[in-house]
This record gives C-alpha cells, structure tokens and sequence, in this order.
C-alpha cells in the first residue's frame, strides 16, 4: 500500500510539475522575438502594438484572468469548455483544375484553410494539412480530415498566411507547397523570417499595403485583431 501511494504521490508532483512549466514557461515562448525591423507608428523595431487609443483593437485578457490563467484553465480543462470529439466526418471532394472568368468557386478545407478559385487562380488560405497544431508534433490532434486531400489540390499560384499561429502556419505544409508548385506567398510584416525557414520565400506587407498578383487582382494587408 504504501509503495502504490508513493507512486501516485510521484504521479501527481510529476503532473503539478508540468502544468506549473506550462503555465509560466509557453507565455514566454509565445512572447519570443523572431523579428526586427524598421520602426513605425505601431512597430518599435521588435515589437508591434495597436495604435494608441484605438478601442477596437485594444488588448482583450482572457476571462478569469491574464495570459497564465488561461493557459494553467486550458492545461486543467477547467474552463468550461464541452467535450471534444474523437472524429468528425468528412466527405473529401476534388476541386477543379482551374476556374476561369469572374466565376468563383470557394472550398473550405478545414478551419482558416480554404481554397479560391477565381479568374484562372489557385489561392490558398493558412494551409495546414498538419495531424497535431503545435511544436514538435504536439498540440491539439486533428479529429476532422482536410476537406481536400493534399494529393488532389491542383496547382496553387498563391498562398495567404495570416499569422504564425501554429493552427494557421504550418511549416511542412507550406514547405510541401513551396517545393511542388512555387506559389507566390504573400503575407504580413515579419512572418516572413518563419515562412523562410521552410527553404520558401514570401512578401511581407505592412497594414494598408498591397502587391499586384496578376493584372486586375491584387492581395492587400488589412488591420485585425487576433
């Protein structure tokens, strides 16, 4: 009997240990700099910020507290959240080659990656074709399959990435893209030197600019609060 409760004890300081490294460790790593560059009205060199005084993009805590507090109620599945499913169903399909004419064929592949089919182009949202969003095979685990095989996306001509969020940039993914079909990536300031660390090249565009992709379509970096 006692060597049982020795073992849970060492089962439970082990737990505590982990939720603690978590909770004070993953802030940090999330704050990490991975990019300098030009100052600005919102960028000081290493860090960016909302312009002042703008109350729509004013930093939001998550409820119960500050960054810790979330993740120690993630970590703990003290937050309220339901269940998560095991598995979710999904009917693949193969989109076309290509759509021509100012027709548009929009196809949700999963979660912010979805394909647009428009004007003889192939543009591809945050993909992430993934099992696990996290490092180094970890995270959350994928319970729906990607609406559309890797294998039977056609030619992609250009790749949208939003943020380096670990559910909306995945470095294989954009690593298999970059090597099969050399899409044109285009993305915001400073996610550029992680996209560059798959071997691919991306433009990096500040708020309010813009890149023209062919005559008449164009990809413009708009302000948003994530």
């Amino acid at each position: 009997m006692r060597r049982v409760l020795k073992i849970v004890g060492g089962v439970v300081l082990l737990a505590v240990v982990v939720v603690a490294l978590a909770v004070t460790i993953v802030p940090r790593f999330l704050d990490r700099i991975y990019y300098r560059g030009p100052t600005s009205g919102h960028f000081d060199g290493a860090h960016f910020a909302n312009p002042d005084n703008d109350a729509d993009t004013q930093q939001i805590q998550p409820a119960g507290g500050g960054r810790a507090s979330f993740f120690w109620h993630y970590f703990t599945g003290s937050d309220g959240r339901p269940a998560w499913p095991t598995s979710v169903a999904v009917n693949r399909i193969a989109p076309p080659a290509r759509v021509e004419g100012k027709r548009m064929v929009v196809t949700w592949i999963g979660h912010a990656s979805v394909l647009i089919q428009t004007q003889g182009l192939n543009i591809l949202t945050d993909p992430v074709w993934a099992e696990k969003a996290g490092p180094l095979g970890t995270g959350p685990r994928r319970v729906a399959e990607p609406g559309i095989a890797f294998d039977a996306l056609p030619k992609i001509d250009v790749v949208l990435v939003s943020h380096t969020h670990y559910d909306h940039l995945d470095k294989a993914t954009l690593k298999r893209l970059w090597e099969r079909d050399r899409p044109r990536i285009v993305t915001s300031l400073g996610n550029d030197s992680v996209i560059g660390q798959t071997g691919a090249q991306a433009t990096a565009l500040d708020w309010g600019q813009r890149v023209a992709i062919k005559p008449g379509v164009a990809v413009t970096v708009t302000r948003n609060h994530h």
